[in-house]
């Protein structure tokens, strides 16, 4: 496809479009690192550990960043897209990953490897904290995640998503709508992954989100596939272009 073998950040002095993931907890943040992994290789990788269980505690407990290799040999480099992954959203204020931190992250302040302290939100000075974040550190894509097969989502760790979204309004300015959010198919739209856009149970799932359905964007992640689906293909492929457009956009503002 064109959109792994051309794409190039907007500014020469950024080498990566940096995209962050953030969602509740169990929502499939990694799986979805690993999805995308996929398709940009053309064959199964597993880049981002994830657990096979359901949990209510996040499995993902540090700052990383993951980076996609296209190619093999000498002609092996970097896709020009990386995805930081952050533990997930938990209800109660000493479980989880804090807005705070999301925001820290945003602005490029929280150090690769950073371990995360439900009791406490990272600062100035922490050993984890990075004072001077360069154009490459910071986010250009927020991106929410979120279970559409999830029971209901706790008033906490809503209140939690709606202050990273208030966040990110006033940090980049953008509009919320730009915030995206990324659904595992229903049981409904299982069987041909091609309807999904059409599932009603998706639409009653995000509508609270107060974010227009053209900047939702279902996918279903390789979980028990053991080779490439074409119809996943396509669904993460829209999710990564949408990402990249809007990601995109920013660099311009910057």
């Amino acid at each position: 496809s064109s959109l792994e073998n051309k794409y190039k950040p907007e500014k020469d002095d950024i080498r990566y479009l940096r995209v962050l993931l953030y969602g509740p907890v169990g929502a499939g943040k990694s799986s979805f690192i690993n999805s995308v992994s996929n398709v940009i290789r053309g064959r199964m990788t597993i880049p981002a550990l994830a657990s096979a269980m359901t949990s209510d505690q996040s499995f993902t407990k540090k700052y990383e960043t993951h980076k996609f290799i296209k190619g093999r040999g000498s002609s092996k480099t970097f896709y020009p897209v990386v995805f930081s992954d952050i533990m997930g959203l938990e209800e109660g204020e000493i479980q989880g990953v804090h807005a705070s931190d999301i925001k820290l992250a945003l602005e490029g302040h929280v150090k690769e490897g950073h371990k995360f302290n439900p009791v406490g939100p990272l600062s100035e000075g922490d050993p984890g904290y990075n004072p001077t974040p360069s154009a490459d550190d910071r986010v250009h894509v927020l991106v929410c995640v979120m279970s559409a097969n999830a029971p209901q989502i706790k008033p906490s760790v809503l209140e939690k998503m709606k202050r990273v979204r208030e966040t990110d309004f006033y940090l980049h300015d953008i509009l919320t709508e730009e915030i995206q959010n990324k659904l595992n198919s229903c049981e409904e739209t299982e069987k041909n992954l091609r309807n999904v856009y059409k599932s009603k149970h998706l639409k009653k799932k995000v509508r609270f989100m107060g974010i227009p359905m053209n900047c939702i964007f279902p996918v279903k992640n390789y979980s028990a596939e053991i080779n490439l689906n074409d119809d996943i293909d396509t669904l993460i492929l829209s999710a990564l272009r949408k990402m990249i457009d809007f990601g995109d956009d920013f660099l311009e503002k910057i």
